[in-house]
């Protein structure tokens, strides 16, 4: 594994990624800068990994890079053995500068450009997508020993992000498809497919799969040895989405038993991106200015009793252009935690969240509830680690969050060793926090619990 350097911090006992946050929070509140940050928790990476391994067993995860490209998430998931889905010159390089194996890479982008897929062919990558004729002669001409995977299309129309309206060949073209790759001499060696990220209906899969067994004997037909199918991506990364993990694996297991068995001898991958990152990360903002507005119709109606019903503008330091852009390209919806528990009387508004910069698009929160809050008070997000990150800018100038990245020692001393000798992970250890491999890595003191610790 290489030895590049990333920071983290050590959680000591007793402590969780929580009280890394208060620790933040208590330390800017100190200063006028007051800026948003992420907090990390990459032990919940580990959890996934495991929780992934018990529920789909067969299935090797090929991690999405494009879904949060943080080199700690990165090295963390090599050291725990997994592959790499990259989509572009520059995730390939960047896997690559982790000391990742081109063996554990699928460039599963099936439309390429000319010069990238002739850098995949000089670096050792091998395993990649098409769905087009045209994709096909530019593998041919550009590289060397290219090991090709047909995407066909699915159903997913229940998706939250459709992806075959761009992607993937229809059951129809594909024979057609596998013809032209033999008369070109090149290596067709399975499958692929995606349902759609953020599936909301596992019958996609199992649609999918026999799709692909169809695929696999038209190839067997033709002569191509036909080994590999994945199975894409589409997992959830978070407890409150509208399907459960788990509902998703009850479906696929017993699908790739009846039309890939176990003998059968086929290797069996998939994509999973949110599925690993998404609970892992909690986002810290800032509100940094406030607006009252007065509904005059009711105060009128009421103003012999005192009473102005009113609603609240609150202004945060990080916006759609930022973190914010899943609301915007992932389809999100982000509502915030409060920092400081609010009384059970307290009376609570209709407001709007709204980020810095001077668009009027830069909205995050059209409506919900919360107290009469104040200029430097702040908000927590969570479940922020899945396409926020990974595609945010710094329009208007504003600069993106520092990420605290936190382990457990029993966890740094685990994963070492599985980085070290290759051991399987018990299941037992689903409990740890997990560490990255390599790394630069600082004792972290952390203060005595108050009681804002627990209101996080």
């Amino acid at each position: 594994m290489n030895t590049a350097e990333f920071d983290f911090s050590f959680l000591e006992e007793g402590f969780s990624a929580k009280d890394i946050v208060e620790q933040k929070i208590n330390e800017s509140s100190m200063t006028d800068d007051r800026d948003a940050f992420y907090v990390c928790d990459l032990g919940d990476v580990l959890k996934k990994h495991l929780r992934w391994a018990r529920a789909l067993p067969r299935v090797s995860p090929f991690y999405a890079v494009k879904c949060n490209d943080s080199r700690a998430v990165l090295m963390t998931l090599a050291s725990l053995g997994t592959g790499f889905d990259c989509a572009s010159k520059t995730e390939i390089q960047l896997v690559q500068s982790l000391g990742v194996d081109p063996s554990r890479i699928i460039y599963a982008n099936p439309c390429k450009q000319v010069s990238q897929i002739k850098y995949a062919s000089a670096h050792g990558v091998q395993m990649m997508t098409f769905d087009s004729e045209m994709e096909l002669m530019k593998v041919a001409r550009c590289h060397n020993n290219a090991k090709l995977v047909l995407r066909i299309a699915t159903d997913d129309s229940k998706a939250v992000c459709r992806l075959s309206i761009k992607f993937g060949a229809q059951l129809k073209a594909c024979r057609g498809l596998l013809e032209k790759a033999k008369e070109l001499g090149l290596d067709v060696i399975g499958v692929s497919f995606h349902v759609g990220s953020g599936c909301t209906d596992s019958a996609a899969f199992k649609q999918a799969i026999a799709d692909a067994r169809c695929v696999f004997d038209m190839g067997l037909d033709l002569g191509f040895c036909m080994n590999l199918l994945d199975i894409g991506g589409g997992f959830p990364g978070s407890e409150d989405a509208d399907i459960k993990f788990e509902e998703i694996t009850a479906v696929i297991n017993p699908a790739l038993d009846k039309y890939f068995p176990v003998d059968s001898g086929v290797r069996i991958i998939a994509e999973p991106g949110r599925f690993y990152v998404a609970s892992a990360y909690t986002l810290v903002v800032n509100i940094i200015a406030k607006k009252v507005l007065i509904d005059d119709d009711s105060a009128s109606d009421e103003e012999d009793e005192g009473i102005i019903d009113r609603s609240l503008m609150y202004y945060v330091n990080d916006g759609v252009y930022g973190s914010f852009n899943c609301i915007l390209y992932d389809h999100a919806h982000c509502l915030p935690t409060l920092h400081k528990k609010p009384k059970p009387d307290e009376a609570m508004y209709r407001c709007s969240i709204w980020g810095p910069t001077c668009d009027g698009l830069d909205r995050i929160v059209e409506q919900c509830n919360l107290p009469d809050m104040h200029v430097g008070d702040w908000l927590l997000f969570e479940n922020m680690g899945a396409y926020t990150v990974a595609a945010s800018s710094t329009f208007n100038g504003f600069q993106k969050p520092d990420i605290h990245n936190v382990i457990s020692r029993p966890a740094w001393q685990h994963v070492q060793q599985i980085c070290a000798q290759g051991l399987p992970v018990p299941a037992e250890s689903c409990m740890l926090d997990v560490p990255a491999c390599c790394g630069r890595e600082r004792n972290l003191e952390i203060p005595s619990k108050s009681p804002q610790a627990h209101v996080v």
